[in-house]
């Protein structure tokens, strides 16, 4: 089997497109590149699916990897056969490899090995091949100063088979089979860990059962970190009947004095061997779908966060709220640079209000600041209605901004890097301001996992989850477009073929040699070759650039095209851009290259129609309500305006202007069935919540969208 054939069997496209596709990726090319601008090529396959090729190409490689290890271990001992070979080579499947490979696998010394060095294993050929019927006559033969009796014997015999069936392929593929359709998982408490106050919130798996097959993705993670913090025991099983009558069905083929001796090597091998291993790779199947679904939730919910609408240049005047340590404010340009901060104790215990009221509005004006972004943490309520009580003397627009991660980044490198001079509480300041104006800029800087918008993101698997949110990191980040003149490096970082090494290059040169004036001047960065500007220049925006289509999305090895429309029309392209009436009169067919074809220049079309358009919406102005400021305002049956500020599986979790978040269940939030919680709700998304439940003692508010 090829890669492309490998491929194939999972992607539902046409094999050329696949076979492009894997030529583009082999010559280095970007996913973000390739899924925008060589469209043609891969008919048109989005990112998703790109990613998609390029992880199976790489299962593969990692496949014939194994497959040449494993060829190559059994090789050396001797013992590799034409057969074998043959069903490993024509094996893609790793349980099947390893299969395989497990009889020839180095491990320790097992009871098997035993009784061959005590010359047992002639006899447990003859209880094999089930042909006599004097087993116990025969095993006085084997009697040795190892081997003292025909117990001895026979149960040695006996530890030799119950190795051949474990190692039997056949065998172990119907176990599988019987364990991802009928296996249980079940829990149960650990008495001395009962009473704990810690293992209350694990309460429901004190006796809990159900299949495997069925258990949610939240649920399965929920069992898994019980176990781990040592909270209950857990146990993948299947009926044993069942399991060992699908093993008497292969082993056994007669009915003489051998079969009492296989049926009690089969039962040892099943509960010593087989089960244990057996329900331990189901375990290991289910929990690996367990945290692509919940990696999967991070992702999506990440990339909403990422894609928030930005409020734009404005400039702000950010406040981390506080009440005893004061509220800290700083005051940012409409670059985002720091411009001045102060603290104001505007509440308990100082209630210094008319003295922070003054300073507010002081530092608005001084500043001409345009809106003020509050932190949601400790007393941010409070310091909004403090903010709405001061008479402005121009429009302030008020938001209220989440806070997540903006610690984390407060005391990183890269915080101390842009802010030697300040301590954390400024630097988090003035993150909570920047991510009001551009939060993609700013969360780029934050690791992922701090962000908060995960399920279970410490349970799963930390390198795919890595993986997975790079990825939406570079795909929102190229899906916008960034300011090369204004961009962070870390931001830059991100651009498709550019890296974190030629990031700080462009920003270095940016220093030295002042704004990039147009994209050619990419070329001048130091290290930064033809291949890194190929992939990245189309990517980076130059408002007011000497040429307009440097503030585009159109790529620089397609401006010969665009000059000859504009001159085909008689006009400069100049007056092409965002000219409807203009780009109406184009024909995309008369312009088709060996590079880009039809979808190419549909696109290119569609942008000089609204060059650098950002995909973001703006931001709004949202307001709770006044009468809730903390769980103890929230009565049930009250109608509250929210913001959805974590969606899972199971719901999503919904900000309601107080510390504790309420959960809308999936069942409650629309009428009728919904089986993905995404299909009605996104991160950030404004929404009208009743609360149906409130639990003082737990900090429980539960909601509902139906009205």
């Amino acid at each position: 089997m090829t890669s492309l054939q490998f491929i194939q069997n999972q992607v539902n496209t046409a094999p050329k497109n696949i076979e492009n596709t894997l030529q583009l990726l082999s010559e280095d090319c970007t996913i973000p590149f390739i899924s925008r601008y060589r469209k043609d090529k891969t008919g048109n396959l989005d990112e998703v699916v790109i990613e998609q090729i390029a992880k199976l190409n790489a299962s593969f490689d990692a496949i014939v990897k194994r497959k040449d290890a494993i060829l190559k271990a059994i090789d050396e001992q001797g013992a590799l056969t034409s057969e074998l070979k043959q069903k490993i080579d024509s094996s893609f499947d790793l349980n099947e490899l390893e299969d395989c490979y497990l009889p020839y696998k180095k491990k320790k010394k097992t009871r098997a090995d035993v009784a061959r060095e005590n010359g047992l294993e002639p006899l447990a050929k003859i209880i094999m091949a089930q042909n006599n019927d004097d087993v116990d006559f025969i095993s006085t033969r084997y009697l040795n100063k190892n081997v003292k009796n025909e117990d001895e014997a026979l149960q040695g015999a006996r530890d030799i088979i119950a190795e051949w069936i474990n190692e039997n392929i056949y065998v172990r593929k119907q176990l599988r089979r019987v364990y991802q359709r009928k296996s249980t998982i079940a829990t149960k408490v650990v008495k001395t860990k009962k009473d704990d106050e810690n293992a209350q919130k694990f309460n429901q798996y004190f006796d809990w059962s159900e299949p495997l097959s069925k258990t949610p993705p939240h649920r399965l993670l929920a069992m898994l970190r019980a176990e781990n913090e040592g909270f209950v025991k857990m146990k993948i099983e299947v009926e044993p009947e069942e399991a060992l009558e699908i093993i008497d069905q292969i082993i056994i083929k007669k009915n003489n004095d051998t079969t009492p001796h296989l049926q009690l090597a089969i039962e040892d091998s099943y509960k010593r061997l087989l089960a244990p291993a057996i329900s331990n790779e189901a375990l290991q199947e289910a929990k690996a779908k367990a945290d692509l679904n919940s990696i999967g939730v991070f992702a999506n919910n990440l990339s909403q966060l990422l894609l928030a609408p930005p409020l734009g240049e404005k400039r702000i005047l950010a406040i981390d709220p506080g009440f005893r340590s004061g509220c800290k404010i700083v005051c940012l340009d409409e670059k985002g640079d720091l411009l001045y901060n102060e603290t104001i104790f505007p509440h308990a215990p100082q209630h210094e209000d008319a003295i922070a009221m003054k300073k507010i509005r002081s530092m608005v004006n001084a500043y001409k600041i345009d809106a003020i972004s509050i932190g949601n943490g400790t007393a941010s309520r409070e310091t909004e209605f403090f903010i709405k009580k001061i008479a402005f003397d121009k429009p302030v627009q008020v938001f209220i901004v989440s806070e997540a991660g903006a610690s984390v980044y407060s005391a990183s490198k890269i915080a101390r890097e842009e802010f030697p001079n300040f301590d954390v509480t400024v630097r988090g300041a003035v993150s909570i301001g920047r991510r009001l104006s551009d939060p993609l800029a700013e969360l780029v800087k934050i690791d992922p996992k701090a962000i908060g918008v995960g399920q279970y993101q410490h349970d799963v698997d930390q390198g795919k989850l890595k993986d997975e949110l790079d990825t939406v990191v570079i795909r929102c980040v190229n899906s916008v477009g960034i300011n090369i003149n204004t961009a962070s490096r870390h931001l830059l970082g991100y651009v498709s073929g550019i890296g974190e090494k030629l990031a700080e290059n462009i920003v270095q040169y940016r220093s030295e040699n002042g704004p990039f004036e147009d994209r050619k001047q990419l070329k001048k960065v130091p290290r930064l070759g033809e291949k890194a500007y190929q992939q990245g220049v189309a990517f980076i925006r130059i408002s007011n650039a000497k040429n307009p289509l440097d503030n585009s999305a159109v790529h620089p090895e397609a401006y010969p095209i665009v000059e000859k429309m504009a001159k085909d029309l008689k006009i400069s392209v100049n007056d092409l851009i965002a000219n409807k009436e203009k780009t109406a009169l184009i024909k995309p067919e008369n312009y088709v290259t060996s590079e880009i074809g039809i979808l190419g220049l549909k696109d290119i079309i569609k942008e000089l129609e609204k060059p650098g358009l950002d995909p973001r919406k703006s931001a709004k102005v949202f307001e709770f309500d006044s009468n809730v400021k903390t769980i103890k305002d929230v009565r049930t049956g009250m109608v509250l305006p929210g913001i959805v500020n974590n969606i899972t599986n199971f719901g999503c979790f919904v900000d309601i202007g107080i510390k504790e978040s309420g959960l809308v269940h999936i069942s409650q939030l629309k009428a009728g069935f919904v089986s993905d919680v995404n299909e009605v709700v996104r991160l950030h998304q404004h929404v009208q919540v009743k609360v149906t439940e409130v639990d003082e003692d737990r900090k429980r508010i539960q909601l509902s969208m139906i009205l």
